[in-house]
């Protein structure tokens, strides 16, 4: 039987760590969602919590009309909800995918009569349902579906919308997570090559804080350069001369005894980009090199 008060508005299929960390938000916040996960044992807990369980994905959809799916990746949302009647359903899916596989789920729900928007979760378990942890989620799809329950959607953590292509949660997700580990890659290069030396990581820990920090200039510097294609104006460290400077960069680290894979990769892009054209690319921002990755 349907039931669409408030204290049940919301259907959840997948109970994994995030999924179980959603679903407690929700009823901390009075909720009562309906929970379904292929492990039964999982919804049982969140049962004695107060949530309704679902023998089945079909119960659990029949149950309310938005229905949140985050389960392992997409072929198991096909699983999941295969010859579920969707018409009439809201579905918000925080599985984590490709654009691709965004925009695919949105029309396989839009034949079956169901809106659509995909998700993108910014943040861990932990975060969830903690508001100065800083999570969110982006969204992108139906912008009605988005407006008529943005605030369920805001109580496990903030949400942002991206646009009604349906893809475009996605792909903020992954440009995000593609910039972290590009990160976390020279942090942990960084600290190879002190390993072993009379330098401790603690101590190296705030200088590496500190000089990333100031280094975030290249964000902002970055859009306005590829927007504008003008990559040569204002520049302080020109193409050039940076490529000159990472044969230093790679000796060290050969000196160190340290693999430079997690770097090279962006100095020979860098290095690409100059011998294409020195006269042409040397005097510009490093920026220019971005434009070599699209194939």
């Amino acid at each position: 039987m349907t039931d669409n008060t408030p204290q049940n508005s919301l259907t959840l299929l997948g109970l994994g760590d995030m999924g179980t960390a959603l679903a407690r938000t929700w009823l901390a916040a009075g909720h009562r969602p309906t929970v379904w996960n292929r492990t039964a044992a999982k919804a049982e807990v969140l049962a004695a919590e107060g949530a309704v369980t679902a023998a089945s994905p079909a119960e659990a959809v029949a149950a309310n009309r938005l229905v949140v799916v985050c389960l392992l990746d997409d072929a198991s949302v096909g699983s999941a909800l295969d010859g579920i009647d969707l018409t009439g359903k809201d579905i918000v899916n925080l599985t984590t995918g490709t654009p691709a596989e965004g925009r695919a789920r949105a029309a396989w729900a839009e034949a079956r009569g169901a809106r659509f928007v995909d998700g993108g979760i910014m943040a861990t378990p932990t975060m969830i349902g903690v508001p100065e942890a800083g999570g969110y989620v982006f969204y992108s799809g139906s912008r009605a579906l988005f407006d008529t329950h943005r605030a369920t959607l805001e109580v496990p953590a903030g949400a942002r919308f991206v646009g009604e292509d349906p893809g475009h949660a996605a792909l903020h997700d992954v440009a995000l997570l593609s910039a972290m580990y590009g990160m976390f890659a020279g942090v942990s290069h960084a600290y190879a090559l002190t390993e072993g030396e009379d330098i401790a990581p603690e101590d190296l820990a705030p200088l590496l804080s500190e000089w990333l920090g100031a280094m975030g200039f290249f964000i902002g510097n970055a859009a306005e350069r590829l927007t504008s294609r003008d990559f040569t104006s204002g520049v302080v460290s020109n193409l050039a001369m940076q490529v000159a400077g990472s044969g230093t960069l790679l000796r060290t680290a050969e000196e160190q005894g340290v693999s430079a894979e997690l770097i090279s990769p962006y100095l020979e892009l860098m290095r690409s980009r100059l011998t294409a054209d020195p006269a042409a690319h040397g005097g510009e921002d490093t920026a220019g090199a971005i434009t070599l990755l699209k194939r």
